[in-house]
């Protein structure tokens, strides 16, 4: 274990995926989500193919021992994706960033009801306290007026039920893990979500300008190089240690979201986010806690010689 490697792969993945959703939002509606995640999962494949053939992971990368199980986390994935993508075209790059914290939190409600996995009290409290920062994120686009647009309304529940998706990607993934491998997980999630993109082109798909299709491509391929990151950090340290770097990418969003699109966070945004990093480390941290505390009891019911 080299838990510094696997913490510096995660922050760089983080990284590469603020980026990739800027590059995103700098299309600025000239392209369809359905479009957008087309080539965000096709432009992808190259990258995690050629990644896969550096590990000699081919075989089982290519291997789906359970191919309907692939096909539900690649519906609930992808739907999650152009959610988010559509959200991005109406709200600023950090406060997509702090409400798409809400997936982990309803992760663990979604596990609990569908995977049967315990949920004591910490946790739930925890899930409630992040909740109630998500909905102070989300306080200032639920009421329509003079300053708030339907259309940032609209941005604000896309965003939200990109989390929700995401949360039963996670789900899905929790089952799969038992009979796939990694590789198999990434590779034909990247496949599924490229050809269930095609279902959305008869509404509306249009030919993106070069500047708008250099945007897409190379934001499929950060997509890649992003997955892999993140893949590979979870070789080099538990996810107990990797997890709350996940939290930087609020930090990544305000520079690129200020820098970049003059977008200039509000206290309640802020307020709100900080809310739910907190419930999000309180988790990791008590999962953790649990998992020391599981290794202890197993060491000491272990025979000594």
């Amino acid at each position: 274990m080299r838990p510094l490697q696997g913490i510096l792969l995660k922050i760089s993945s983080v990284l590469v995926f603020i980026t990739m959703a800027a590059l995103i939002k700098s299309t600025d509606g000239r392209v369809p989500p359905g479009e957008i995640v087309f080539f965000r999962s096709i432009f992808a494949v190259p990258v995690i193919v050629a990644w896969l053939a550096w590990r000699h992971e081919l075989t089982t990368g290519f291997r789906a021992r359970a191919p309907m199980a692939h096909l539900w986390r690649g519906f609930v994935g992808t739907a999650a994706m152009g959610l988010g993508f559509a959200g991005l075209l109406f709200l600023p790059l950090p406060e997509v960033t702090a409400i798409g914290y809400a997936a982990p939190l309803l992760t663990v409600i979604f596990a609990a009801m569908f995977l049967g996995e315990p949920v004591r009290l910490f946790r739930i409290s925890a899930v409630v306290v992040g909740m109630i920062g998500v909905l102070i994120v989300l306080s200032p686009r639920l009421s329509v007026g003079a300053n708030m647009s339907e259309a940032e309304a609209m941005g604000a529940m896309l965003v939200l039920g990109a989390a929700v998706f995401a949360a039963l990607a996670q789900v899905f993934v929790r089952k799969l893990v038992q009979t796939e491998s990694t590789s198999a997980i990434v590779f034909w999630f990247s496949l599924t979500a490229s050809a269930l993109s095609l279902v959305t082109l008869p509404f509306g798909w249009v030919v993106p300008g070069p500047g708008d299709a250099a945007l897409l491509i190379l934001a499929g391929f950060l997509g890649g190089v992003g997955q892999v990151l993140l893949t590979s950090s979870y070789r080099h340290a538990d996810a107990s240690v990797i997890a709350p770097f996940e939290y930087v990418s609020i930090l990544f969003a305000l520079a690129i979201g200020f820098w970049v699109f003059d977008e200039v966070p509000t206290m309640t945004m802020l307020g709100g986010a900080a809310l739910v990093v907190a419930a999000g480390v309180l988790i990791i941290w008590r999962e953790r806690q649990l998992g020391l505390e599981r290794s202890r009891q197993r060491k000491a019911m272990t025979p000594q010689g």
